[in-house]
């Protein structure tokens, strides 16, 4: 027989999955970042600064305040604990996946697929690729504004030069890794037997398949229980690897085939996923958080429709620019627009829109997570603007956070 969970039986064990539901440490160090990650399996990296760069954003959603330098030493210090490459997105993983990752970096070099373009860049500047690689082995690590090579001209690719497609082609194809980044979070290129430590550079190359399933099985403890569209989408696998990894987990016990009420795909339990009997918690979730990440997931669970506006035109959008939803216990409550004022020192609430699922405890939680974000990004004061149905009594809840804070003082 299998197993039925009701939908508030799946949200919690997914909840937990994630790492919410358990008190925040007081004071959050290296090793609890490394947990961290290790129990999410990746994190997700995107440039945009609006707020903070997103790979920050978990942590603070999960831990709270924390040490930033933490995380880029133990992304880019001089002794890495996590690798970066394209495994969900652009994206940061504990060194032990980085092995698991190199079929697609060889469906990157054969032009398998969406590499395509990747491999007849490799071939039409074969000379130009040979001189980067030289001059990284010749140099050391190199941002691709160092290449003195290539035209500077803007065009395809996001308008990158050609000395940054190179870098890029070779760094999907595993030749070349992140050594660190600088300046405006741009990336430095290094060989990768200078920077992965001996024991990962080194490690035997798992077959297709063998990665393909334990890639499965990071992601089935990191969401708890999932369809086989979210175990795909975790680290965007294909279809038929997807497929046939899942099959191949239940044979084996790894993976508990269950039903979900309300689902209408069957459903996949990592057998020892914790199972709560109730979540609380108070986030601010990153529109490229884990949680949140896959759409149609994120709107089973919670019952809400999240959508990236970044690339709508601004009189389009419905609820701003980088909005991040709040979690409440074990709902989705409200989501804001949130942007960093830095120079003002304002974190400036753009827009803020309630959801069905919103309580009178919401405005005063919402307010008091924004003071603690606020307090994480440096940021002295909080700034509501008259934008949404949610603004008026989360303004009035931060001002009369704001008094108490004053009358405490």
């Amino acid at each position: 027989m299998v197993e039925t969970l009701t939908a508030k039986e799946a949200r919690r064990i997914a909840l937990a999955a994630q790492g919410f539901g358990r008190p925040r440490p007081d004071t959050p160090g290296r090793r609890r970042l490394l947990s961290t990650i290790e129990a999410l399996g990746v994190v997700q990296i995107d440039s945009v600064n609006v707020v903070s760069r997103s790979h920050y954003l978990p942590f603070f959603s999960r831990l709270g305040p924390y040490d930033r330098g933490l995380l880029e030493d133990l992304a880019w210090g001089r002794k890495p604990a996590l690798a970066e490459y394209w495994a969900h997105e652009a994206s940061l993983t504990p060194l032990a996946t980085h092995p698991l990752l190199r079929w697609r970096m060889q469906d990157a070099k054969d032009g398998v697929g969406v590499w395509k373009n990747v491999a007849k860049f490799l071939r039409s500047h074969a000379d130009f690729i040979d001189q980067a690689l030289e001059a990284v082995d010749q140099r050391g690590p190199l941002a691709a504004s160092e290449l003195d090579l290539g035209a500077k001209g803007a065009g395809g690719w996001w308008g990158w030069s050609e000395g940054k497609r190179a870098m890029e082609c070779l760094f999907w194809t595993g030749r070349l890794t992140t050594a660190t980044r600088r300046n405006s979070f741009e990336r430095v290129y290094g060989l990768p037997e200078r920077v992965l430590p001996k024991a990962i550079h080194e490690a035997p190359t798992p077959s297709r398949d063998e990665a393909c399933r334990a890639l499965l099985m990071i992601s089935a403890k990191a969401m708890g229980v999932a369809t086989e569209r979210d175990l795909r989408d975790y680290f965007r696998l294909g279809l038929a690897d997807a497929r046939q990894g899942v099959a191949a987990l239940v044979d084996q016990g790894l993976l508990t085939p269950v039903a979900v009420e309300g689902w209408d795909q069957p459903a996949y339990l990592w057998p020892q996923a914790r199972r709560p009997r109730a979540i609380k918690a108070t986030a601010l979730l990153s529109p490229f958080d884990n949680l949140i990440w896959f759409r149609e997931r994120t709107e089973r669970l919670f019952g809400v429709r999240v959508r990236l506006e970044i690339y709508t035109p601004a009189h389009k959008r419905t609820h701003g620019y980088y909005v991040l939803p709040f979690l409440q216990n074990e709902a989705i409550t409200a989501r804001v627009d949130l942007k960093a004022d830095r120079k003002a020192g304002v974190l400036q609430v753009l827009a803020a829109h309630a959801e069905p699922a919103a309580d009178r405890e919401t405005p005063r939680r919402l307010a008091e997570e924004l003071a603690l974000m606020a307090g994480w990004l440096g940021l002295s004061r909080i700034e509501v603007k008259p934008v949404g149905d949610f603004a008026p009594v989360l303004g009035s809840a931060i001002d009369e956070q704001a008094e108490l804070g004053s009358t405490r003082v």
